[in-house]
């Protein structure tokens, strides 16, 4: 008896000093390691040996660079823990930790394996199953299998559903109704999030899980809208959103509960403070959409503060995927504003994040091509456009929607360059009528396009006809800028057709909606047309104006193109071709 009292007052000796080393400022974690190595030379039990193999692993991996190591205590604790009674949890904690270890090592085949040999031994426990489904879920989204990650979270939901685990159940729906959207299959999402808003509404659960999931909701809403180009009707959601924001008083550390009480939750898709910038980037997107660039930057800003804060603190990678997400949209903001040099610079940003971290790569990489030819078109350098915009096309990794837009701005490019075969191929692909995409401002965009290709080849009723059909769907849903580029244009059109009177009616309010915006492209074309048309109307006062504003934004244009030039973004970045 006394043998056995030793050997256990060793045994808890030596894991308060481990603990005690651990938690002392600094960490001595070789001292640490240590006193639990010696707890492996005391003669105790399979379950005690198993729990202090996967107290070492997760020491070494969390604080040390011995990868190796951290493995083979891992794997001895899944072994040693795999008979013994009640030593579930060791088991599986194990085989999460050691799929964690291999997706950082980017071993994506090795942690699907261990994933699946989790699942196959978890089904009785509800939370690591659902755990294990999750992250199965993530890695296929993460390699393009969007599919295959729907069809693990519908069986999530399933499973969820046999186990009486609400709450992670209406977290499968939402976060498959996201895999839907990425996926651009939105008809198929509305039905999942209709669902889960109904289980979401009538949730009587704890308050923080239903914030939290409210919330994921909200978000999910507003970029489902956005994705169809519906910026209006995304006004209502992101409303709430913002509203509820404001108001929220949970904690992440109230949903964050292991192991939950009931084997349901214990778990949540984002932190709080993840999900603040968050609203601040759907905030940026949907002023995008909708045309307002300065209310874009305002919460540009927002987010790039709070990104920062929260870099001071964390080393997480989704805030590595925000700050190149924000990057991407105002860069693209600079672009219509008229101020390539601070687009060219943030363009440059963004390609050093992706640079830095190779899961950025194959999504971001053919939308900084997308940039960069946007950017090139601006600088009139059709060649280096046609260079990155061709690429994007190319790009296995290139979503539909961003080919779609590329093969858009293609066309505009291959119209100034007069290359009509070219141009004719990219256009039977784009018929605003028959082309495959969900969104409205995709279809108003080609609709445009086929407008402006009309008009360059003379045929003006089918111009007429094409924009009209461009103002109508870009007005449904409030999308300023295809609404002023349309309006300009049909502006040009009656200019040049002798309609003096329908010129001015279709160009005032373009450029209305050009400062608004603002648009320096609209502003100087409406300026443009204004003072000829003023002229005509003999109101020499409005044709002095409008003479002195085409020449201030002409020479805002020219002197931002000239500065662009000579910086140094532009000398090394214009060229950049790296492949996803």
């Amino acid at each position: 008896m006394s043998n056995l009292i030793t050997v256990d007052n060793c045994y808890v000796t030596l894991l308060s000093l481990a603990e005690g080393f651990r938690a002392c400022s600094p960490p001595d974690i070789r001292s640490s390691v240590q006193c639990l190595q010696a707890v492996l030379n005391l003669p105790l039990d399979q379950y005690t040996f198993a729990k202090t193999h996967l107290q070492l692993g997760d020491l070494l991996m969390r604080f040390t660079s011995n990868t190796d190591v951290a493995c083979k205590h891992l794997e001895d604790a899944w072994q040693l823990a795999h008979n013994v009674p009640g030593a579930d949890d060791i088991r599986l904690e194990a085989i999460a930790m050691l799929a964690a270890t291999y997706e950082r090592a980017n071993n994506l085949k090795r942690t699907k394996e261990l994933l699946t040999k989790g699942l196959e031994s978890s089904s009785n426990r509800v939370w690591w199953h659902c755990k294990f489904l999750f992250h199965l879920a993530q890695i296929e989204a993460f390699e393009h299998n969007y599919a295959a990650a729907a069809d693990i979270l519908s069986a999530g939901a399933e499973f969820a559903q046999m186990s009486g685990a609400s709450y992670s159940r209406i977290l499968f729906l939402l976060s498959k109704g996201m895999i839907l959207m990425i996926n651009q299959r939105l008809n198929e999402a509305l039905p999942v999030l209709s669902l889960a808003q109904q289980y979401v509404e009538a949730w009587q659960g704890n308050a923080a899980q239903k914030e939290s999931l409210t919330l994921f909701y909200l978000i999910l809403q507003v970029c489902f809208n956005l994705n169809g180009g519906k910026a209006k009707s995304a006004k209502q959601s992101l409303k709430y959103l913002q509203q509820m924001m404001q108001n929220s008083n949970y904690e992440s550390a109230a949903i964050e509960v292991y192991p939950p009480p009931n084997g349901d939750g214990g778990f949540h898709w984002m932190s709080k403070e993840h999900i603040c910038i968050l609203v601040f980037l759907v905030n940026v997107l949907h002023s995008m959409q909708a045309g307002y660039m300065d209310r874009a930057q305002k919460y540009t800003e927002k987010a790039l503060m709070q990104i920062d804060k929260l870099k001071n603190q964390e080393d997480h990678p989704l805030l590595n995927t925000f700050q190149l997400i924000i990057l991407e949209h105002i860069s693209m903001c600079r672009l219509v504003m008229g101020n390539r040099s601070m687009a060219m610079k943030e363009i440059v940003q963004a390609v050093h994040a992706v640079e830095r971290d190779y899961r950025l790569r194959p999504r971001h990489v053919p939308v900084l091509r997308s940039l960069l030819g946007l950017y090139c078109m601006s600088m009139n350098n059709d060649a280096m456009a046609e260079f990155h915009l061709t690429a994007v096309l190319r790009s296995p990794t290139a979503a539909s929607e961003l080919k779609i837009l590329a093969s858009l701005n293609l066309s505009i490019v291959y119209l100034r360059l007069h290359r009509y075969a070219e141009l004719s191929d990219l256009l039977s692909k784009l018929n605003p009528d028959t082309i495959q995409s969900g969104s409205q401002a995709v279809k108003a965009a080609c609709s445009y396009v086929f407008g402006l290709n009309a008009f360059f080849h003379n045929r003006i009723n089918d111009a007429k006809r094409f924009l009209r059909n461009t103002l109508q769907l870009a007005n449904t849903e409030e999308l300023n800028r295809l609404t002023s580029c349309s309006l300009v244009l049909l502006g040009h059109i009656f200019f040049s057709l002798g309609n003096s009177k329908e010129s001015m009616n279709m160009v005032t309010p373009a450029m209305e909606l050009a400062t608004k915006i603002p648009d320096v492209h609209v502003q100087v074309w409406a300026t443009a047309l204004l003072k000829e048309l003023y002229r005509l109307f003999q109101n020499h006062v409005q044709a002095q104006s409008m003479e002195q504003l085409h020449a201030k934004f002409s020479h805002q244009v020219v002197n931002d193109c000239q500065q662009a030039y000579y910086t140094q973004e532009h000398s090394f970045y214009i060229n950049w071709n790296e492949e996803a």
